[in-house]
């Protein structure tokens, strides 16, 4: 067992070297602070000069940290800034280096001009004037500081002129002028928010959405909390149709204020028709067309004050219309959305589709060449047309949907059904006299291919697209295809079987 009398002669051999230890610590910190903040100033010029402004930066940090009253450390650690380009950190460090030393010029004239861009006119003007003042009573003034001071001066008071032009124009609703003259002061107050806030304005009342939205962007980014700006932006996509993007503008109104007024009012309106459109979107890709027609119909009644909602709502029923084979609803509302805006693409290929469905294939052709106009190399808009024009040559030949009387929605039972009622009626064992026998044969072999043709899926697909699979001079006429349980090549097709007209009808 150790003794205690061992473990304390242990630990005072160590006190020496713990003690030197100290002794060194101590030495630094109190040697090496005035020391330490020089390193850190020398290391942050040359990290600056060879671009490492992250690196720089740190080291401005420590030795502002170390000596909180050493002005070159805050003018340092503001250039740093400058050049990483977050000017709003670097005008408190200028501050900062005139209240320690107000004839520093050059922090006077950097902080001069990121006043003047921030649309600080009245403090920019001081700034340039106090640094004209300073240099006139220098024995040796610096002419480019003072020259510059001179023109940023010159530039400010321009500015203040137009600033007042502005609100004029803007205040006798000339929008145009106004927003000419902002455009002017913006070129050099490039990060005022109030200037983009009222080209915004402007843009707003002439009408210009796409380029108020820009400035509106802008000044949510430049002006914190800036809860106008984004409801302004939400309102303004809501009016656009952009359902998605004004939800996402008004929940950041919503962030910095949870209980601003207009913006929860607007979120609660937002919200209700966002739910509404992506349910009837949901629905569209269950391919439940009928539903999704009606929650769009919700959704105007929701919202019928706003011309492009609506506007979209038609567009997407006339979709899910043209895709629920109901050609005629479909050409309708279609073409409600065409006249107010011709060139949608999609809408002239749903309407085409719906022509097609109601057999105008002529329509469907026009529709598609209207849209391959707007959308080149569009390759659905190539394939339809040429199905429509193909179905356009094949309706002046033999059509088998008008042969057994239905339309191209009919399902397998209604085919069938009308091929029954047909085939009984021209059976040519009904007729006695010669012409009228050859007659029916002729029209009961045509009603007996149609139902052939309807209903296997397979051949009444590639009917649809154009093609006749019973023409012997049709590509498809090399292939064979079942009839009554047997196989044999469409030129050989014969519904009575061998021998004369010893047909007897049966169902099947």
């Amino acid at each position: 067992m150790v003794s205690i009398d061992h473990v304390a002669n242990k630990l005072l051999t160590y006190v020496p070297y713990v003690l030197v230890l100290i002794d060194m610590r101590y030495a630094g910190v109190k040697c090496g602070r005035d020391g330490g903040v020089d390193s850190h100033m020398e290391m942050g010029k040359k990290l600056l000069a060879a671009g490492q402004l992250a690196d720089a930066l740190s080291h401005f940090h420590a030795a502002v940290d170390g000596d909180p009253k050493n002005y070159m450390a805050y003018y340092r650690r503001a250039t740093v800034f400058l050049a990483m380009g977050k000017s709003k950190s670097a005008l408190p460090d200028l501050s900062r280096v005139i209240e320690l030393k107000p004839d520093f010029t050059s922090a006077r004239l950097q902080r001069g001009n990121l006043l003047l861009k921030q649309g600080g006119l009245d403090e920019a003007e001081s700034d340039f004037k106090k640094v004209r003042t300073m240099f006139q009573l220098k024995s040796n003034p610096s002419d480019k500081e003072e020259k510059e001071a001179q023109s940023q001066l010159m530039k400010a008071d321009e500015i203040q002129r137009l600033v007042a032009q502005a609100r004029s124009s803007f205040n006798s609703q000339d929008y145009g002028t106004a927003a000419a003259q902002l455009d002017t002061i913006i070129e050099t107050c490039v990060w005022d928010a109030a200037s983009r806030e009222m080209r915004a304005e402007c843009f707003i009342l002439m009408g210009e959405m796409g380029k108020a939205v820009s400035d509106l962007k802008a000044a949510s980014k430049l002006k914190n909390d800036n809860t106008l700006a984004f409801y302004k932006l939400s309102t303004i996509y809501y009016n656009l149709g952009d359902h998605e993007m004004s939800l996402n503008e008004v929940r950041e109104c919503l962030k910095l204020d949870p209980d601003h007024k207009q913006c929860y009012s607007h979120y609660k309106q937002v919200k209700k028709l966002n739910k509404q459109i992506r349910s009837a979107e949901e629905l569209i890709q269950e391919e439940r067309y009928e539903d999704a027609v009606s929650k769009y119909e919700a959704v105007m009644k929701t919202e019928p004050n706003v011309p492009r909602l609506s506007l979209l709502a038609k567009e997407r029923m006339c979709h899910a219309l043209a895709k629920g084979l109901q050609g005629s609803r479909a050409v309708s509302v279609c073409g409600e959305v065409l006249r107010l805006d011709p060139e949608n693409v999609n809408v002239l290929k749903d309407r085409a589709e719906a022509y097609i469905q109601e057999e105008d294939y002529e329509a469907a052709i026009s529709d598609y060449e209207t849209a391959a106009k707007h959308s080149e190399n569009d390759r659905q808009i190539n394939e339809g047309l040429e199905r429509a024009q193909r179905l356009l040559k094949q309706s002046k030949r033999r059509d088998y949907y008008k042969i057994l009387g239905v339309k191209r929605t009919a399902q397998k039972k209604e085919i069938i059904k009308a091929y029954r009622k047909l085939a009984q009626q021209w059976h040519p064992d009904n007729f006695q006299d010669e012409e009228e026998k050859k007659k029916a044969e002729k029209k009961f072999i045509d009603i007996a291919q149609a139902k052939e043709v309807l209903t296997d899926p397979e051949l009444r697909a590639k009917f649809d697209q154009g093609e006749d699979p019973m023409d012997p001079e049709s590509q498809q006429a090399q292939h064979h295809h079942h009839f009554h349980g047997g196989h044999q090549g469409f030129q050989g097709f014969n519904p009575f079987g061998s021998g004369s007209f010893n047909f007897k009808f049966h169902y099947n």
